[in-house]
């Protein structure tokens, strides 16, 4: 994987083993992908992370994995992510659109975007 999570290891396992949907994606034993979610319980799920390695990017891996997660969390009211750059079209793809008007903010820790 790559970007901040290769730069922080530590921190990227404790955030997914606090998540409340966590999906893995192997090839022949070797992890290739990682996706989380994280919730209120009852109405809005958030996607912080999909990562797929970049060898096998293209495969549909990520789809897979994401089309796993909502059907975990279809039951939610909101179902909601973060996407830039080339992440843009491939949550389109699966049924994600913007949000009316409104604008991603955050406060973030990096440098990465």
């Amino acid at each position: 994987m790559v970007g901040l999570q290769q730069n922080k290891p530590d921190k990227l396992i404790l955030a997914l083993l606090n998540s409340d949907t966590l999906v893995t994606a192997r090839i022949n034993g070797e992890l290739v992908g990682i996706g989380n979610a994280i919730s209120d319980g009852r109405l809005v799920v958030y996607y912080p992370h999909m990562l797929v390695h970049p060898k096998y990017q293209g495969k549909g891996i990520g789809r897979k994995m994401m089309e796993a997660m909502l059907l975990i969390d279809r039951d939610f009211h909101q179902q909601m992510l973060t996407a830039d750059g080339n992440a843009i079209e491939f949550y389109e793809k699966i049924g994600f659109e913007r949000a009316g008007n409104t604008e991603s903010m955050w406060i973030y820790a990096g440098k990465e975007h």
